[in-house]
């Protein structure tokens, strides 16, 4: 299991340039059953790292472009009627498949969110009065462009709690953008180096790696320290104080779901660097991405200038584990 790991890290660190933060965080939640939603600027590889992963688990990909006129029979599929048979035919639709990149969701309307957050929950899409199962192994990437507003449906709070992570992307170095336009420049004069992914492993493999971190040994003083953190999001002021106006620097803290999030995720790290047992830092390693989607700050924090990710932070320093 170690080697298939390694392959896997090293693949897609090789793939996806620059980017070690994203490769990491995109195994842990692979390996922990979740789904993704990533966050930043057009052009950072999102669609690349998409691509290497389910060509290194030789899995099947598609890649949908959320638009304004999409409909939800254009993501899960629909009933065609066969003129020669007199019946309707199920025709399945791109969500069908092991690895989805879901570009751009929130230029889709809400119906076809709908469709993929009921996909990603419960593991099935419903057209006309039939439910349909996915594959075992089922892993949606869906990207977000925080540029452009205008014409977009933005996913309600409620619904972003769904996605196991949220990861946010930023610019490559200049270093590590030299080293793309070399390797790209090179891959453009050897066309078969760009179109040929050799799998790395199955996904049996992938729902076996799953299994073993599900088995991981964690003490009952790590499961206290992910509830602590949990709570710390709901009751702030213990631990950050309130704000100028005496209000709370966050409106509504994580939900339950956050808990088994953290619990799963620190698994899958402590799985991806070798070790049988979960430690406090395997928790606070996930913390971030885990948590910056599922807490709403207030006002005062957002007048103040004061981030969500810079308040997780502070929490995260403040919360003890026991």
């Amino acid at each position: 299991m170690e080697s298939v790991i390694e392959r896997l890290k090293d693949h897609l660190n090789h793939a996806v340039i620059g980017q070690p933060d994203l490769t990491q965080e995109l195994l842990i939640a692979l390996i922990a059953n979740g789904h993704v939603l990533l966050e930043g600027p057009p052009g950072i590889a999102k669609t690349t790292a998409a691509k290497a992963l389910a060509g290194a688990i030789d899995c099947r990909f598609q890649r949908i472009q959320f638009t304004p006129d999409l409909l939800p029979g254009d993501v899960t599929g629909s009933d065609i009627y066969q003129q020669e048979t007199g019946q309707f035919t199920f025709i399945a639709g791109p969500i069908m498949n092991e690895v989805v990149l879901a570009d751009e969701i929130n230029r889709a309307p809400a119906k076809v969110q709908s469709a993929l957050l009921e996909a990603m929950g419960e593991n099935q899409v419903t057209v006309g009065n039939h439910s349909y199962p996915l594959p075992p192994l089922f892993f949606v990437i869906a990207t977000q462009n925080p540029i452009e507003q205008e014409g977009t449906y933005p996913l309600p709070e409620a619904q972003l709690d769904r996605f196991l992570l949220k990861i946010k992307l930023g610019y490559p170095s200049a270093e590590s953008e030299l080293e793309v336009l070399r390797l790209v420049r090179q891959q453009d004069q050897h066309k078969t180096l760009a179109t040929t992914t050799k799998a790395l492993c199955t996904p049996t493999d992938i729902l076996a790696l799953q299994q073993k971190a599900l088995s991981l040994y964690m003490s009952e003083s790590v499961e206290h320290y992910i509830v602590q953190l949990v709570m710390a999001t709901r009751h702030p002021e213990h631990y950050l104080g309130l704000s100028p106006n005496g209000e709370s620097l966050i409106d509504f803290g994580a939900s339950p779901r956050a808990t088994l999030a953290l619990d799963r995720c620190a698994r899958a790290n402590a799985l991806l660097n070798s070790r049988d047992f979960v430690t406090p830092d395997d928790v606070r390693e996930v913390a971030l991405p885990v948590l910056r989607h599922r807490v709403i700050t207030s006002f005062e924090a957002q007048a103040s200038g004061i981030s969500t990710d810079e308040l997780l932070t502070r929490l995260i320093n403040h919360v003890p584990a026991l």
